[in-house]
């Protein structure tokens, strides 16, 4: 395979490493192309201020054969946003292979794209995939046929090396790994929820809360239609 189309979609507050985790490495396979999508060619701002630039509009997106949705708060009005559900159905039933990273599962989900399938996001949202009718899962990278799903943030690149290597190989794959030097080694053993410190946990918790009470009940209202 040599020619493999992969978009990526841009949304405002989506998390930029969901996104520039995967791009880096699909960037540096051979034989990928990989669009940035988003509705125009406006820079698109990340949830920490990071600027990017599309490169695709959705109205002119070639059938693609990856189609990757990040995540991040901004995925909170896509799960009611009836134009881009539909635009990721659409492409779905021609992409090879259907993907998400971090709580993007969560917009796959309300596109109706998980339904009866394992599935794993940010596990401040595992729970929520239930709603969708997807199977929670825990796991950086979770496949189930033609579904990638990744954990929450820098577990896209693991999903992402996952990918390039059913695709193209794992020799491939791990000169991939080699050229980004991803060998991950954290100072601190704080990683999930089972890891982290107490005192950490429930402090990350208290920050979230409000976001997870607001995605609650987008959530709610979006598997009651």
């Amino acid at each position: 395979m040599t020619d493999m189309r992969v978009g990526l979609l841009l949304f405002p507050d989506l998390t930029q490493l969901d996104l520039t985790g995967p791009y880096e490495v699909f960037r540096k396979t051979p034989g990928f192309t990989v669009h940035l999508l988003a509705r125009t060619l406006d820079p698109v701002r990340a949830e920490t201020g990071l600027r990017l630039l599309p490169d695709t509009t959705l109205a002119d997106c070639p059938q693609l054969d990856v189609l990757c949705v990040p995540g991040g708060p901004g995925v909170n009005p896509l799960i009611e946003d009836a134009e881009m559900l539909e635009f990721l159905r659409v492409q779905a039933a021609g992409a090879r292979y259907v993907t998400s990273v971090c709580t993007g599962a969560l917009v796959l989900g309300a596109a109706g794209l998980l339904r009866g399938l394992k599935a794993t996001t940010h596990w401040a949202a595992h729970d929520l995939l239930a709603q969708f009718g997807a199977i929670p899962t825990q796991g950086r990278v979770v496949r189930d046929g033609r579904v990638f799903t990744g954990g929450g943030v820098t577990a896209g690149i693991d999903f992402a090396l996952t990918l390039v290597a059913e695709v193209m190989g794992a020799e491939i794959a791990q000169a991939v790994q080699l050229q980004i030097e991803y060998a991950p080694a954290p100072p601190f053993n704080a990683g999930n929820p089972e890891t982290a410190p107490a005192t950490v946990l429930s402090a990350v918790r208290a920050r979230g809360a409000p976001m997870r009470a607001k995605r609650e009940e987008i959530v709610a209202r979006a598997t009651r239609r």
